[in-house]
């Protein structure tokens, strides 16, 4: 009997050892895999400190681009426009316009096959993939929190960064609070994806991690589009705190996120096809009244 259970134990073992087995050689697999968008070999380091203080900070220059899943289909159709340095500029369009597009061709996650995008008057080709990367911070409209503490959190935004530093990083995103009343503060484990917080926690916690990282272009994601009308209100004031005097391009479904924008830019179909301010495209009665009338009313 106990030669039999052992037997049958070891059975189970090398089960267990097999799906093991299975599962390391896929992470080998993409711990092996080379990314298709590469460095050019000439440019070995980042742009100058003079270079990156010329111009704007964000040029889009008649820029084609389609996936590659849907070669037939242009997603950005000759798309121009510029961002100032310390503009606070927002993406407003339909479902399918292109917006996610321009944030997936500034942080190269694609090449684009048409036209031109400058990053500080430099090509975006020209950078260095990591630091273009370093050059932005993105909260995205579903925050990725890992199984750690909210100090560990936050401190991904900027692995060195001192303690002091990611609390103040926590006050300027209106997360202190709420982060001093769990029951270890800062210590406490938050659980996978953030389970232990509500939407609107988890999304000021992202805005604490851009924050510390203190990039020049901060790229806001629908950062409120899944939050109740308390959560956004706070992340909205988390928001209007940090904005002001830093360059920020936002996406967004909900209008009344972007009106106190510098300048809106109204896509379609992967066309620019109106922008100005929150008023002046009100007057033009044309493509962003009409979503905002749907809103508003």
């Amino acid at each position: 009997m106990l030669v039999a259970g052992s037997i049958g134990a070891l059975s189970e073992v090398w089960g267990d050892l097999q799906r093991a087995a299975g599962a390391t050689e896929r992470l080998v697999e993409l711990m092996q895999a080379q990314p298709q968008i590469k460095d050019l070999p000439q440019r070995a380091s980042a742009p100058s400190v003079a270079d990156s203080q010329r111009g704007d900070a964000i040029r889009f220059d008649q820029v084609c681009f389609s996936y590659p899943s849907r070669p037939g289909t242009l997603a950005l159709d000759h798309l121009t426009f510029s961002v100032s340095r310390g503009a606070r500029v927002a993406l407003v369009g339909p479902s399918g316009a292109g917006k996610t597009t321009v944030f997936a061709l500034l942080l190269r996650f694609y090449d684009f096959a048409h036209g031109d995008i400058a990053l500080f008057s430099t090509a975006l080709r020209d950078w260095p993939i990591t630091s273009l990367r370093e050059q932005m911070a993105i909260v995205p409209q579903e925050p990725v929190i890992f199984a750690a503490s909210a100090m560990e959190n936050i401190r991904y935004g900027r692995l060195k960064a001192s303690d002091a530093e990611v609390i103040a990083a926590a006050k300027s995103a209106h997360a202190h609070d709420f982060i001093s009343a769990l029951p270890d503060g800062y210590a406490s484990f938050l659980g996978e994806r953030g389970v232990r917080l509500s939407g609107g926690q988890r999304q000021r916690i992202s805005i604490a991690r851009a924050i510390l990282k203190n990039p020049p272009i901060l790229l806001l994601d629908e950062a409120t589009s899944s939050l109740d009308a308390e959560s956004e209100q706070e992340v909205q004031r988390a928001l209007d705190e940090i904005l002001p005097g830093r360059t920020s391009l936002t996406i967004a479904h909900r209008l009344s996120t972007v009106q106190r924008a510098d300048q809106i830019l109204v896509l379609d179909q992967g066309r620019l096809v109106e922008q100005g301010s929150h008023e002046s495209l009100l007057a033009q009665n044309g493509l962003y009244a009409r979503l905002a009338k749907l809103q508003f009313l």
